[in-house]
């Protein structure tokens, strides 16, 4: 049986990774990839693969909410989700919203073919960090200095590095320093990821 595979990343590096290990696999089609949920959905309006891998964080759409849509629309498409993050909060919707599984991107070769496998024959597939995160999920809440909580008070209220800059009286490089390191420290990709997880750690 040959089994057709999608990827919807917004990183080439990524794209040719996952391809190289897939294309050359005996009953495996690469069937190409998109690098926005926009354009992943106009493919899939005449082509429908067996697995699609989503990566979480997209350009134009989040993960979570681009397979919601896949799912909705072809119930049959099994989503493995994609991520550099473990963390529960992510896993946990991906998983609400109709993934069949969740993957970090270090994936060996060995773990991305059992996890199609996994899912193609209706199963389910959590890496071993995915698993772990949601069984031992993180309760403790990142330890920040008290400036760093002055400045994620102003990030929250929206102002840039230059306007923290000169409302602290401290230079530009140190305010992007800091910001830097609360988005370390919270393990966050944005400044909306970092809001989020500040408003839910109680912090703001």
């Amino acid at each position: 049986m040959t089994k057709k595979v999608f990827i919807v990343d917004d990183h080439l590096m990524v794209i040719e990774g996952i391809r190289s290990l897939l294309q050359n696999e005996e009953n495996m089609q690469w069937m190409g990839h998109a690098m926005t949920a926009a354009d992943c959905l106009v493919f899939l309006e005449t082509q429908q693969p067996e697995v699609l891998l989503m990566d979480i964080n997209l350009p134009d759409q989040k993960g979570t909410v681009l397979c919601k849509l896949v799912k909705e629309r072809y119930p049959e498409i099994k989503v493995l989700g994609l991520s550099t993050y473990d963390q529960q909060s992510v896993i946990n919707n991906m998983l609400s919203n109709g993934a069949s599984g969740y993957l970090l991107k270090n994936a060996s070769k060995e773990e991305l073919l059992d996890a199609i496998d996994t899912v193609i024959t209706g199963g389910e597939y959590l890496c071993l960090e995915a698993a772990g995160s949601l069984r031992y999920p993180r309760t403790e809440k990142p330890i920040i200095t008290k400036r760093e909580l002055e400045i994620l008070h102003l990030i929250c209220n929206g102002l840039t590095n230059p306007e923290i800059a000169e409302k602290l009286f401290i230079s530009l490089p140190t305010a992007n320093t800091h910001r830097k390191s609360l988005l370390k420290k919270f393990e966050a990709k944005n400044v909306a990821s970092l809001v989020k997880m500040a408003i839910e750690n109680g912090l703001i």
